[in-house]
């Protein structure tokens, strides 16, 4: 099939773009390379720089690549930066969105795959793990964004008989995350105590998170091409603290943190963990990547990166 990826060059769309060409599919590569970078994009990707905001950048590039499926991961992911500007996280995540929704549907796309949030979408819920039941809550913008775009979802399913996929992740980690410019503490970790800088903890270190592997996702979303329409939950289903989280990477690296504690940041959510029981009925996923591993994995990338 046809895919138009948008967001391909960031973190996670590229390795979903890697999923898709290694299951034969064409994928066409949208990304503004605002925080996305251009050695993420496969070889065998095609890549056009383009801001999901312009309209007609889009129309013209829909015309000529005739996409089967739209998978949309373009997004300002970081949760601070939308309690900071909500309007322009509504910009990018809801009017950009629309965009994309409103062009495929002129161009008969057939399916449209969306990244979500877990994390941050169903706020402070009652009962952990929380699935997709529950009635989502935001606390952020980001999470109030996200969620919009779920709602246009329904829309353009019901009315105009748009197929589509909402992924809902947790917190995602694994190599090529941005230990700068995006969201991931696992990232800012391992980059700080590679530097030897401390690494800043908001709050008491107590709060807990859902962490899944980068390449598990990628997987869910191979699997979604043939997904019945939906929302789903990805993620282990197990919290972990930061404060374990320090203490389990000082015990695989060996390197002793040297942890600095600041105060709470507002919009965070405080504890979260996904239920995923429906992802493993309804399309065959489950997370294959242990924690362990996945920390090993990404800790040995970014020491290979601190080497050259």
């Amino acid at each position: 099939m046809k895919v138009i990826l948008t967001g391909g060059a960031g973190f996670i769309g590229s390795w979903v773009a890697d999923a898709l060409i290694a299951d034969g599919h064409r994928v066409l590569i949208l990304d503004d390379l605002s925080s996305g970078k251009e050695e993420n994009i496969p070889k065998e990707a095609e890549f056009v720089k383009c801001d999901i905001r312009d309209r007609d950048a889009l129309d013209g590039l829909f015309s000529d690549f005739k996409p089967d499926i739209v998978n949309h991961h373009a997004a300002q992911i970081n949760v601070r930066k939308s309690v900071e500007n909500p309007t322009l996280d509504a910009q990018v995540n809801i009017l950009g969105s629309l965009n994309l929704l409103e062009i495929s549907k002129r161009h008969r796309v057939k399916k449209f795959i969306f990244a979500s949030t877990g994390g941050a979408i169903y706020g402070e819920p009652e009962t952990i793990p929380v699935d997709e039941r529950a009635i989502p809550l935001p606390i952020s913008p980001y999470g109030v964004s996200k969620l919009s775009v779920e709602r246009y979802l329904d829309y353009y399913n019901l009315v105009f008989g748009l197929e589509y996929v909402a992924l809902r992740y947790s917190n995602v980690y694994g190599p090529r995350q941005n230990p700068h410019g995006e969201a991931g503490v696992i990232a800012i970790f391992c980059n700080r105590i590679l530097e030897g800088q401390k690494c800043d903890i908001f709050g008491d270190g107590n709060q807990k998170r859902d962490y899944v592997f980068v390449g598990d996702l990628a997987r869910a979303n191979v699997l979604s091409l043939r997904a019945p329409v939906g929302i789903y939950n990805l993620g282990t289903g197990i919290e972990i603290s930061v404060n374990d989280l320090i203490n389990i990477l000082v015990k695989a690296t060996g390197i002793a943190a040297n942890v600095h504690y600041l105060p709470y940041r507002a919009g965070e959510v405080q504890r979260i963990a996904l239920d995923i029981s429906k992802a493993g009925k309804m399309i065959g996923w489950f997370p294959e990547v242990s924690f362990e591993d996945g920390l090993t994995r990404t800790w040995n990338w970014y020491t290979k990166r601190k080497m050259v």
